[in-house]
């Protein structure tokens, strides 16, 4: 879990003198209604009452008591996790008097984010053994609060991704958008499919330096995870209140699985797993033959059975048309399908895979491409006729928010993670602290009846150039905390002096 901590700084500063005005406690995400009282209880030791299925929050209360050197036993003060079913489902009341704690809870996620703003405050205090006066009213603004984890390109393992849901729950951060597979490195097993991890898991270099860079690491690089390692990890953010939406690309952004089947690129050439970065410049699914659709629909049954929540991210975007534009077969399904350019194919094809993810019971995410709007300069797209199938979520990461706009009008449900407010990747002189705590889901001027169509926001933490844990965890971190309190706060509750200060105060850096 993320550390809290004292500093002598702060203390010298009179920020934890007991005795309470209005906004001195330091809680990240800030809660969205806080009634402090003057003064503080004594605690010696805590008795933790409750009624439910609660015991994965109760088991993160005592250790996070016992970290704290903290008694439980049957003398302690009573924390009471109540049950209410008039608050919503991810909210909670955190009630802090001179005889109780109680937290009050409608759905597990609720006494979850409740526990985990009372453990913010205990740490804080622990050492003098009191509690601030306090009611907290709470419930996020979004439902949607993710932070994405590129693998393809540097995988780090398991341990590491526990650590970062850990941390991610601290923030009351709720969905883990895990991007699995790419051009460099295909990382979740297929047991129909060895070759996918066998071949498509391992590069045998890395290009370093930048994209524009000759230079490569002159190391291979390689790592997957089993299906008993994913289940291990979904178990575990669960635990959290945290889904897992896996990422499979398609149909660009596969060059390792063509790698290991050669078949299921539109060239049908033998490759290499690329060494290079850069989105589209390897071979693309070809989406014509039947024999493709089949392994795609064999990959997506066997992750559908293995991730729990009704999401799955089937990526779509950069996808270069030229290799389609050469290929006889993709020509006879356009005349087929009465499909009048390439981005109609890719809506088509799309479409179909959303059809099949909902026989399983899913619903289809993809990034905004998905949509047929033309939002690269490197290739011009002619107006797509077809429809996207309406019960796709469009991640939006490029372009102008006149298209987020459209989206909600024609009823589908967005996620924005506009590139320039949200990628992890870039440096904190690109995308400083206070741009991405300033970042708004809701784009200027969009009509009050649509923006319930803004499910939330993501972050991104490509993996082109963050080799290692230690990079990873300084471009994530504080900015993560700021993608949190966005979720969570409403905007006139949010204040980026207190957010600072309360960084500072609860150590997360």
């Amino acid at each position: 879990m993320i550390r809290f901590f004292f500093t002598a700084l702060v203390a010298t500063l009179g920020l934890f003198k007991l005795g309470y005005a209005q906004n001195t406690l330091a809680l990240l995400p800030y809660p969205n209604e806080v009634k402090e009282t003057p003064g503080n209880v004594t605690y010696t030791g805590f008795n933790i009452k409750f009624n439910g299925k609660l015991a994965s929050t109760i088991d993160l209360l005592n250790k996070g008591l016992q970290a704290e050197g903290i008694a439980v036993s049957q003398s302690g003060m009573p924390i009471l996790l109540k049950y209410n079913d008039r608050l919503p489902k991810e909210g909670y009341q955190l009630n802090i008097n001179s005889k109780q704690v109680t937290i009050a809870y409608s759905q597990p996620a609720g006494a979850f984010y409740g526990v985990q703003t009372f453990l913010q405050l205990l740490k804080q205090y622990s050492k003098q053994r009191k509690l601030p006066l306090v009611e907290i009213k709470d419930e996020p603004t979004f439902s949607w609060r993710a932070l994405m984890l590129d693998e393809a390109r540097h995988f780090k393992g398991k341990q590491v991704v526990k650590e970062l849901l850990d941390k991610m729950a601290a923030l009351k951060m709720n969905v883990f958008h895990w991007h699995l597979t790419d051009d460099q490195g295909w990382r979740i097993e297929i047991k129909k499919y060895p070759e996918l991890t066998r071949i498509g898991g391992v590069r045998q270099n890395t290009q370093i330096g930048g994209y524009d860079s000759d230079q490569y690491d002159n190391h291979p690089h390689s790592g997957f995870y089993t299906q008993e390692d994913i289940k291990e990890i979904i178990k575990y953010a669960a635990a959290r209140q945290i889904t897992i939406v896996p990422e499979i690309e398609m149909p660009g952004h596969a060059s390792a699985a063509i790698a290991a089947y050669p078949w299921l690129g539109t060239s049908k050439k033998q490759i290499n797993v690329p060494v290079k970065f850069g989105g589209g410049h390897y071979d693309i699914y070809n989406v014509a033959d039947p024999k493709v659709i089949g392994f795609l629909e064999d990959v997506l049954t066997e992750v559908a059975a293995l991730f729990p929540g009704n999401v799955i991210h089937v990526g779509g975007d950069e996808v270069r048309y030229d290799q389609w534009k050469t290929d006889e077969g993709i020509k006879q399904y356009m005349l087929q399908r009465n499909l009048k350019t390439y981005a109609d194919v890719q809506i088509s094809f799309i479409n179909d895979i959303s059809a099949f993810l909902q026989k399983k019971h899913k619903r289809m995410m993809g990034w905004n491409e998905i949509m047929g709007a033309e939002i690269h300069e490197w290739q011009p797209v002619e107006q797509a006729s077809s429809k996207l199938q309406q019960n796709t979520i469009v991640h939006f990461w490029k372009g102008d928010s006149k298209l987020i706009k459209d989206a909600v009008k024609k009823g589908y449900d967005v996620v924005n993670s506009t590139h320039s407010f949200t990628y992890l990747d870039y440096s904190y002189q690109t995308l400083p602290l206070h741009m991405a705590y300033g970042f708004n889901p809701i784009p200027e001027g969009m009509d009050t009846a649509d923006q319930k169509h803004i499910i939330g926001l993501g972050c991104q933490m490509w993996g082109e150039w963050i080799p290692t844990v230690e990079k990873m965890n300084q471009q994530i971190f504080p900015r993560a905390a700021a993608y949190a309190e966005i979720g969570w706060t409403k905007p006139e509750n949010k204040d980026f002096s207190r957010f600072e200060k309360n960084l500072n105060i609860l150590k997360i850096q």
